[in-house]
């Protein structure tokens, strides 16, 4: 995929902080935040826009993930560049940079927006085709780094049942799963494998069900379950207890 050589400097003085809607960046912060980006490059000291433009340029002669979609690297560092963190003090929601920003894009036939994540997305204008990218190893943005902290400091200190409601039960919902219902551990009579069970509909119209039992800790295969794990043999007792177990739905009353 080719820009045109305005287009790319346009680009390229955003990121350097040339557009006054941006944060000014020197060689080294220049250096530093495509490093962030997961690019071992280093300015050489030329031009800063010149030198930017090229790797812009690089990046746009990668693989393109689907047609009518940017590469995925160069997808990154823009959605890098415009991380509602990194807001200026007279643009605290990013508006007039991303006003900027589309200028450019807008000639090549694109457009960036903010989606309900508070990430950048590039969408093109003639097939509404989305450049969204599918590598789970790019670097993670700083906010994914801090819901990732807050996610492990939670799995080390919550019990099983706050492991079942604050994480598994919201999760499963967004997946498209229906009539969830978590017994958790207060009943012990429903101890024999199903801490959640829910239903899945397929587009044929046939419902899947789904049972989970639910361990926090580790699963070992001694003869005797110790203080913090769970005996393998345990839980696949508990599993075959449900697979027996038959299951009343109230919607359909079978």
């Amino acid at each position: 995929m080719k820009f045109k050589d305005r287009n790319l400097r346009a680009l390229a003085e955003c990121l350097i902080g040339d557009n006054k809607a941006f944060l000014y960046r020197s060689s080294s912060r220049i250096t530093e935040f495509f490093q962030d980006c997961g690019m071992e490059v280093v300015h050489d000291g030329s031009t800063r826009w010149a030198w930017t433009a090229m790797r812009l340029e690089e990046l746009l002669n990668e693989p393109q993930p689907k047609a009518h979609a940017l590469p995925e690297r160069f997808v990154h560092v823009l959605r890098f560049l415009m991380l509602k963190e990194d807001a200026m003090d007279d643009d605290p929601g990013r508006l007039k940079a991303l006003e900027e920003l589309n200028k450019p894009l807008m000639r090549e036939g694109y457009e960036a927006f903010y989606g309900d994540d508070n990430l950048l997305y590039i969408r093109h204008n003639g097939t509404k085709t989305v450049s969204v990218s599918n590598n789970p190893h790019r670097p993670l943005t700083p906010h994914e780094i801090k819901r990732r902290t807050l996610l492990t400091a939670f799995l080390d200190t919550c019990s099983e049942d706050e492991l079942i409601e604050e994480v598994l039960l919201p999760l499963f919902r967004q997946l498209g799963f229906h009539r969830i219902t978590a017994a958790g551990h207060k009943d012990r009579a429903l101890e024999y494998g199903k801490d959640i069970w829910m239903k899945f509909t397929l587009p044929t119209q046939h419902v899947l069900y789904f049972g989970i039992q639910v361990k926090k800790g580790k699963l070992d295969a001694s003869g005797v379950s110790k203080s913090t794990n769970s005996n393998v043999a345990e839980i696949h007792n508990q599993v075959l207890m449900m697979l027996g177990h038959e299951i009343f739905d109230p919607e359909t009353n079978r």
